[in-house]
């Protein structure tokens, strides 16, 4: 798809490339925080499957160079202008304020008054541009192996040959933008993306300190809420969220975890993963072992001799014959004990922003802007030049 028509079909494509950044999947990330204040009290984040960059370059400009968006920046200008209109006639003293506050704007949008306290570590296995203040690792998240290289990218003390994996100084919040190649199988495609967001948790239990926060993508299907309910075990609050710049007619959604708390005794590693896999037949052996040995009633007939099998919860019989079997009362039991949890769903962004799904008409002086960051490793490159080499889409022609 070319350009032009790409550029009238997406708002947010277009307005990415005129703000700076690497894909629109940034502004999802942004108004998530509007939502949710994702960004309060955080200085240690953990991005996974983080390429092309875009999440870490938010983080970047919003944790370290202090710069900030959408609600955030609406309320900052309201405030400077209510003490404007307050301060008609300033003082010497306010106008020296004044100069000072400028110049100190003027210092954080030059990167000269960033946080030297924010450690942002940025994991794909494509690999990353580099970003100011990001550290980047090109790594499996689904690997065991990866728990040391983050742990020695947050914290340059650690030991890799350490059999602690946990960190040292957690972290306050771990997202994931990542999603497999869709086949257009819907059921497939919801089965492997729940087993990338556990692949995510489980790299996240091993790093994210009590009260953090976990952010991930997934797709909504018929048996999703289980998810919810197995998420609610670690966190406080799971809500699901779905950004404006997020498009209607997606099945993507993002869950967000607040508040992590681990059940008592838990300990997380990638050697023990969450979820059954190939453990499901000891597991199963397992629970055939706990199970309690009975031996069968049997009850003689008084006419016959025999002896056959008894139901169980017998009474004595009556004069005719009629054994009265109690039923359980079933009215003691808790009334939510097997009622389904169901997530919160939750709309995020301004009503008055742009509409991911429609198509806005482009001025006549509109210039379609080159993306940000072009793709580094892309799967198609090796494709490309294949095609380059035989002469084109339709080959080369005849007798060359």
């Amino acid at each position: 798809m070319g350009k032009s028509s790409k550029d009238k079909r997406d708002a947010y494509y277009r307005l990415a490339k005129e703000q700076g950044w690497r894909a629109r999947s940034a502004f999802k990330l942004l108004q998530l925080d509007e939502e949710f204040n994702l960004f309060e009290n955080v200085t240690r984040v953990v991005d996974l499957c983080a390429a092309p960059g875009s999440w870490s370059q938010v983080l970047s400009r919003v944790l370290i160079k202090g710069e900030k968006f959408g609600r955030c920046a609406w309320q900052d200008r309201e405030a400077k202008f209510r003490q404007h209109m307050l301060n008609v006639v300033p003082s010497d003293s306010s106008l020296e304020q004044g100069k000072a506050a400028t110049a100190e704007d003027r210092s954080s949008k030059d990167g000269l008054n960033s946080r030297r306290d924010v450690k942002i570590v940025s994991i794909d296995l494509q690999p990353i541009s580099p970003l100011p203040g990001i550290i980047t690792l090109r790594a499996d998240i689904t690997h065991p192996a990866t728990v040391p290289l983050l742990l020695k990218a947050l914290d340059p003390d650690y030991d890799p040959n350490s059999m602690d994996q946990k960190a040292s100084q957690p972290v306050d919040l771990v997202i994931s933008d990542g999603a497999p190649d869709v086949t257009g199988l819907h059921d497939l495609d919801i089965y492997v993306q729940s087993q990338l967001l556990f692949a995510a948790l489980n790299l996240a239990l091993c790093v994210l300190k009590p009260g953090g926060k976990f952010v991930a993508k997934i797709f909504r299907g018929r048996n999703v809420d289980l998810l919810y309910a197995q998420l609610k075990i670690f966190f406080e609050d799971v809500y699901i969220a779905k950004p404006r710049s997020s498009r209607a007619s997606s099945v993507e959604a993002f869950i967000v975890c607040i508040n992590f708390q681990p059940p008592e005794g838990f300990k997380a590693s990638l050697e023990e993963p969450l979820g059954v896999g190939s453990r499901l037949p000891e597991m199963l052996a397992q629970k055939s072992a706990a199970a309690p040995i009975t031996a069968p009633v049997l009850m003689q007939n008084h006419e016959t001799g025999a002896w056959d099998s008894a139901p169980s919860q017998l009474q004595t019989a009556d004069e005719n014959g009629i054994y009265d079997v109690e039923v359980e009362d079933l009215s003691s039991e808790p009334r939510g004990k097997d009622i389904r949890w169901i997530a919160p769903f939750v709309a995020c962004g301004d009503l008055s922003a742009f509409d991911s799904d429609a198509s806005y008409k482009l001025p006549d002086n509109h210039v379609s802007l080159d993306p940000v960051q072009p793709p580094t490793a892309p799967p198609y490159k090796r494709a490309i030049e294949l095609r380059r080499a035989n002469g084109g889409a339709y080959g080369k022609p005849p007798g060359k």
